[in-house]
């Protein structure tokens, strides 16, 4: 393991370099990994590990968009493709890559063709740290273990094909075998991760929730909106006021940031917008703190994942998830993000 110092705390991380693809590819070589679900990780873990030379079957429910998808992928019916029950029976690591509400419903299937050695592999820690709401406990005989993409299976996909990597943490919650550890650093490499971080199932849950309805989607989503109500209540035009809230966040600093960091940004950019952003970030952090530390509480009491156990599972979810995704989708900010987008140079 590489020791990286970040801002004084001195982690170990696991690179390329030291745990290289063929050491993985060794590692695995006697593995089935079948990775069952195709819909938000399913398409960019597996195609990864089929690309990087792993053993790799799909499990989906037939007849269905995904069941196509993975068809259309290249994953050949009855050779690489099989129903969900099946690819459990022939899997000897079963990648858990259904929605939570779809781990749930699965689980007794699953938990059946986990037989003594298998192991049992989750990218969100969510169905082990709620187990007694979700009701997956698995067998003392089986490796649990978690990779943990830190971002979206489309990212990741799309990151590996222009021969990046996209940071994963990884987690062992039971090491049965004794071959756990290599195991589920093998898998971190084989999926295309960048540098592998250790954490722990409760961890990365608690940390997923908040940062999924804090700064990666919810509070980036408020604080979008009320910038651009405020920019149109003042007289902004909405192209203006789009372009000052997203565009120019999304499309030119983002970027920069993301290759050079937020004190780059500030030392390189004008000098009122520097002194406007240094005058102004701590108000917005007093202001937003004590949201996050209800978020957090929220999440770590078990009330996020309930609410989300409660919701998912109602037979009128996907109506209901439509109509609010409608009010998104139909607000004025994201229409005039439609039209934004037609008009980049590329388009």
């Amino acid at each position: 393991m590489a020791q990286i110092n970040f801002g004084g705390v001195t982690e170990e991380v696991v690179t390329r370099e030291e745990f290289p693809l063929d050491k993985a590819r060794e590692t695995l070589k006697n593995e089935i990994i079948a990775v069952l679900g195709y819909g938000v990780q399913g398409p960019g873990q597996a195609l990864n590990l089929k690309d990087n030379g792993f053993n790799v079957i799909v499990g989906q429910r037939k007849d269905s968009k995904t069941w196509d998808k993975a068809v259309s992928d290249g994953w050949v019916p009855g050779e690489t493709l099989f129903e969900l029950e099946e690819a459990c029976e022939k899997g000897t690591i079963l990648q858990f890559l259904l929605s939570d509400a779809g781990q749930i419903a699965l689980w007794p299937t699953v938990k059946k063709h986990l037989t003594k050695g298998k192991a049992l592999y989750f990218s969100h820690g969510f169905g082990i740290t709620y187990k007694e709401r979700t009701g997956i406990i698995p067998p003392d005989d089986v490796d649990v273990i978690l990779v943990a993409p830190k971002g979206s299976g489309t990212s990741l996909r799309r990151m590996f094909l222009e021969g990046r990597g996209l940071n994963s943490s990884y987690a062992i919650f039971q090491d049965a075998t004794g071959n756990a550890k290599e195991r589920v650093v093998a898998l971190g490499i084989g999926v295309g991760s960048g540098y592998l971080f250790e954490t722990n199932f409760k961890k990365e849950v608690y940390s997923d929730l908040t940062g999924e309805r804090g700064t990666l989607m919810g509070a980036i989503q408020g604080i979008f909106a009320a910038q651009y109500e405020v920019l149109r209540a003042n007289g902004h035009s909405p192209s203006e006021a789009f372009n000052e809230t997203v565009e120019e966040l999304t499309q030119s600093l983002m970027p920069l940031v993301a290759e050079n960091g937020m004190d780059w940004m500030y030392a390189n950019c004008s000098t009122t917008a520097q002194r406007g952003a240094l005058d102004w970030w701590k108000k917005f952090k007093d202001a937003s703190k004590p949201v996050f530390e209800e978020l957090y509480s929220e999440v770590a009491a078990g009330n996020e994942a309930q609410r989300s156990i409660d919701s998912n599972s109602k037979e009128d979810y996907r109506v209901k998830l439509e109509e609010e995704l409608k009010e998104l989708r139909e607000s004025e900010m994201w229409r005039a993000g439609s039209e934004v987008r037609k008009l980049r140079p590329e388009n």
